[in-house]
């Protein structure tokens, strides 16, 4: 995975507004590049087909103050949530690390539901921000759970103390790890609890959450040097309080 990726969860943050950002455009050259990177990321199910369109904001019902939504389509087949998480969550440092804001639009909709025979999903708001400053310069103070409530037995220094800062819908943070000397990644759900989203969309969009948490995962045990073997089990979207998504085997 791209080696500046780590770097750039330290940088990233959600723009749920774009307000005194500056003024300059995310250009022509730099959509195609973003659509070449996307095109070269690491998908977490290959046998999946996806694929993303730019379009201005103001042709969905995302009003960010974003310049462009960028659209995220997939076939839909087993794992096809967590597939779009954890690509989206490439997307989104890469934009990053090109200095374009970034916001996950779970209720920004759009009209074109369909594209290649595949089905729209979720989208960013994006603009271009005028430098680093506007970004987060102190992740550790973002609002997220201590380490111990969402990591059980033996702490990966460099991992277990990150990845609980991957985004999440309404900050959610759906996600347990067990350690017992393999990773068993679970979607979690407090029972009870589901914050301001529909009930019936709470699966949803923890499942892609879980994409996007694997992603910080691999990333940060990639930065770190430790190799691993990773196998994911099918999330039918129940509302069991602990779904098994993941499993972590480390190179001996």
């Amino acid at each position: 995975m791209n080696s500046t990726f780590y770097e750039m969860i330290f940088k990233r943050k959600s723009f749920h507004i774009f307000r005194n950002v500056g003024g300059a455009s995310i250009g022509e050259d730099e959509l195609g590049d973003i659509k070449n990177a996307y095109s070269e990321f690491v998908p977490l199910v290959p046998e999946i087909r996806t694929v993303i369109r730019i379009i201005p904001e103001d042709r969905t019902t995302c009003r960010r103050g974003g310049e462009y939504c960028i659209l995220l389509y997939s076939e839909k087949k087993d794992g096809y949530l967590q597939n779009i998480g954890y690509l989206g969550e490439q997307l989104d440092l890469y934009l990053v690390s090109r200095n374009i804001g970034t916001l996950w639009s779970g209720i920004g909709k759009t009209e074109e539901k369909s594209y290649e025979g595949m089905e729209f999903v979720i989208m960013f708001s994006v603009r271009k921000i005028r430098d680093d400053s506007r970004f987060r310069r102190d992740m550790f103070k973002s609002k997220r759970k201590r380490v111990e409530e969402i990591w059980e037995g033996e702490q990966i220094p460099g991992v277990s103390d990150i990845v609980r800062f991957a985004p999440s819908a309404c900050n959610s943070q759906p996600w347990f790890v067990k350690n017992d000397g393999e990773l068993w990644v679970y979607r979690y759900r407090k029972p009870g609890r589901r914050g301001i989203m529909p009930a019936d969309m709470v699966s949803f969009y923890n499942r892609i959450d879980i994409g996007i948490f694997i992603c910080f995962m691999d990333i940060c045990l990639e930065h770190s040097g430790i190799g691993f073997e990773k196998t994911l089990y099918s999330d039918a979207g129940n509302d069991e309080e602990y779904v098994l998504n993941a499993r972590y085997r480390f190179d001996q």
